[in-house]
């Protein structure tokens, strides 16, 4: 019994500290046990404005289109579908490799051609890396979209 009235006692004691020691952040103590918080509505329109940022930058970054990426290979061992990609990463770091997993399968895709005879090129070169075949598929690609003022840029990332 005096070990539980002993920790009520220390327990309310810190509780009271810990709010009276944040008084200046905008929590006021009260008499109540609730504790209210005040906060600048100025915070809510610069979330707003923070979230809207985000989104125009994210969006107008990338795009999606239509276009080729190469199937280098479909597994489902995760770890093989991990070495493939590394294997990718390290032969073209140009490219860019995705590691997609539709159950029961792992599957690593790679690049982003607009063009099919850029798939096609890349496709030879991967063949030796990855003797099983490397297949051109038609596939949603990202586009990076040139600033003003800037040169295009290779679209194989």
């Amino acid at each position: 019994m005096c070990r539980i009235s002993l920790f009520l006692m220390l327990f309310f004691s810190c509780t009271a500290c810990v709010c009276l020691s944040q008084d200046s952040l905008f929590i006021t103590k009260t008499n109540s046990p609730t504790v209210s918080i005040k906060k600048d509505p100025k915070l809510d329109l610069l979330i707003k404005k923070q979230i809207q940022i985000n989104e125009e930058t994210s969006r107008n970054a990338r795009r999606l289109e239509k276009g080729y990426r190469l199937l280098v290979i479909s597994t489902t061992l995760r770890d093989e579908a991990l070495a493939a990609k590394t294997k990718v990463y390290t032969a073209f770091p140009e490219l860019k490799a995705y590691l997609f997993h539709q159950s029961p399968y792992y599957k690593v895709k790679v690049g982003n051609f607009k063009e099919r005879k850029e798939a096609d090129s890349y496709q030879r070169r991967l063949e030796l890396l990855f003797p099983k075949g490397v297949f051109v598929i038609n596939d949603i690609i990202e586009v990076k979209l040139k600033l003003p003022g800037e040169e295009e840029a290779p679209n194989q990332e």
